[in-house]
C-alpha cells in the first residue's frame, strides 16, 4: 500500500484556512491527458519541474506554464547556479518521496531538509487560480495563486518570482 501523500495536502490547506477545489479521475500520466480530465475549469496548467546541479547538492522546484519551454540557459543565469538539469526520480523520491509525474509544490511538504529552492515564473502569477496534483495524479487541486505562495511560505519556504 503506497503512502498516502494526498491527505496531508489537505490538511495543511484546511489549516490554513486556504479553499480549493478537487477534480479526482484516473491516473494521468502526461500534462495532455491530466488537461484533458480538467477541461473547462478555471486555472493555469501548470508544469512543476524538480530540478538539480551536477553534484546534487542544490535541488530546484520550479512552477511554469504547462504550455511553455523552459529555457534552461536563462533558469541558470536567473538562479546563479550552472550545470542544472532534471533531477533523477530517485532524488525526486529522496527529496519529496513523490514518483515522476506528480510534482508539484505540494511535495515540498515531505521535504524533510528544507533544501529545495522554489521557483515560479513571473508569467502566471497574475492567474487567478493554478492547477496542480496534490501529490497524487489521481486528483488535480485547483488553489488561488496568492494562497499558493501563502502555503508555500507557511511550510518554510520562501517564493523566488522570475521572468523566464
Amino acid at each position: 500500500m503506497e503512502k498516502d501523500l494526498y491527505t496531508p495536502v489537505v490538511e495543511k490547506l484546511n489549516e490554513l484556512n486556504i479553499g480549493f477545489e478537487i477534480v479526482e479521475h484516473e491516473p494521468a500520466l502526461t500534462t495532455e491527458q491530466a488537461d484533458s480530465f480538467i477541461e473547462g475549469i478555471e486555472g493555469v496548467r501548470t508544469k512543476t519541474m524538480f530540478l538539480t546541479n551536477k553534484k546534487k547538492t542544490q535541488y530546484y522546484l520550479l512552477v511554469m506554464d504547462d504550455k511553455k519551454r523552459l529555457d534552461m540557459e536563462k533558469f541558470k543565469e536567473l538562479t546563479n547556479a550552472n550545470r542544472i538539469r532534471m533531477a533523477s526520480s530517485d532524488s525526486l523520491y529522496d527529496k519529496m518521496l513523490l514518483p515522476p509525474g506528480v510534482v508539484s509544490p505540494f511535495g515540498l511538504l515531505n521535504n524533510k531538509d528544507k533544501d529545495i529552492l522554489v521557483y515560479i515564473d513571473n508569467e502566471i502569477t497574475t492567474e487567478q487560480r493554478m492547477s496542480f496534483h496534490p501529490n497524487t495524479n489521481e486528483k488535480t487541486i485547483f488553489i488561488k495563486t496568492t494562497d499558493l505562495m501563502l502555503f508555500i511560505e507557511s511550510i518554510g519556504y520562501q517564493v523566488n518570482i522570475i521572468d523566464l
